[in-house]
């Protein structure tokens, strides 16, 4: 390592699937960038709902043969180091990254793809635009890439109200879509002024009596939710998922693509992401700053749900 970057670091890591008591704090070696990696110095790192899926063993990507595990997908910080045939990044340069599949964020240091890093929006301070990444990308890649969103069209997008749902109806409405939205009754006016033309109490009213002939269906809730959303589809839609793998026989049926995806890093996404909440095109809705030290808490918030916003650990809480 060079002069200025420690041998050890402090980690949040699981060496079990558990409960709270699973994430332990440890001091461990600091790694080292690999060819084409860039090594960060953590300054901000989002919660995300993966992140408590995989303390729990319930996140199939993140099997026991890869613990002990250091958690967290999003980063946000400064260049400390890069590998090998790393070209347009040098240290003491900021940047942010969904960090992928590998040993997370919850730590002193992370080393990422170089591919996977964006400048982060220079109007969000650093220790929020760690909130970003990962949500971003999955609203981003949902609606474009495997829903292939256009300006006109009607996209349905469920469980809204959350990062990434909050995401996905701005990315929606900054495309030129018909966005219909539904959520918990507190979470309309929100929902509203981030650009839903038509909003919908999942409790007090069914969406299949106000979505018609849609587009694309964005389902972030899946069960039940997602079965009833084939009524709504124009032949020829398409359904979006993050959770369950949607029916081709019922897509097939509908005349409608069907599909479920995992959200991969790309560093040219986050940079027009950037682009956009730097025109102010799009908000970042942060609901708690933790200190690192208070990560337990920040996973307690996260494990209570009904978040209208990301919860974000930073040095600078």
């Amino acid at each position: 390592m060079t002069d200025d970057i420690e041998a050890m670091m402090s980690a949040w890591r699981i060496d079990r699937f558990g409960g709270p008591d699973a994430l332990r704090n440890e001091t461990i070696p600091a790694p080292r960038p690999a060819r084409g990696e860039v090594l960060l110095k953590v300054q901000s790192a989002g919660l995300n709902p993966v992140d408590l899926k995989t303390r729990e063993g319930r996140y199939p990507l993140i099997r026991a043969d890869a613990l002990p595990f250091t958690l967290g997908r999003d980063v946000a910080g400064v260049v400390a180091q890069c590998g090998e045939g790393v070209e347009g990044w040098a240290r003491g340069v900021t940047a942010y990254a969904f960090v992928g599949q590998g040993q997370g964020a919850f730590a002193d240091y992370v080393a990422v793809s170089a591919a996977a890093l964006s400048k982060p929006p220079a109007t969000l301070s650093l220790a929020d635009a760690g909130a970003v990444p990962l949500a971003a990308l999955t609203a981003w890649q949902g609606l474009f890439d495997h829903g292939k969103l256009e300006r006109g069209e009607r996209v349905l997008i469920h469980g809204a109200s959350g990062g990434v749902g909050q995401f996905a109806v701005q990315f929606a409405r900054e495309c030129g879509a018909h966005v219909y939205a539904t959520g918990s009754g507190e979470s309309l006016n929100l929902l509203k002024a981030l650009g839903a033309a038509h909003t919908i109490d999942y409790r007090k009213d069914r969406f299949e009596d106000v979505a018609k002939d849609i587009d694309l269906v964005y389902d972030l809730i899946g069960g039940d939710t997602q079965q009833r959303s084939w009524s709504v589809l124009r032949p020829g839609g398409a359904l979006v998922s993050t959770l369950n793998e949607p029916s081709q026989v019922e897509a097939s049926k509908h005349g409608a693509r069907a599909t479920r995806y995992t959200a991969r890093p790309d560093g040219g996404q986050l940079a027009r992401i950037a682009q956009w909440i730097d025109r102010r095109a799009v908000r970042v809705e942060i609901v708690a700053r933790y200190p690192f030290a208070r990560l337990p808490d920040a996973f307690e918030r996260l494990a209570q749900g009904h978040l209208r916003g990301k919860v974000v650990v930073t040095r600078d809480a």
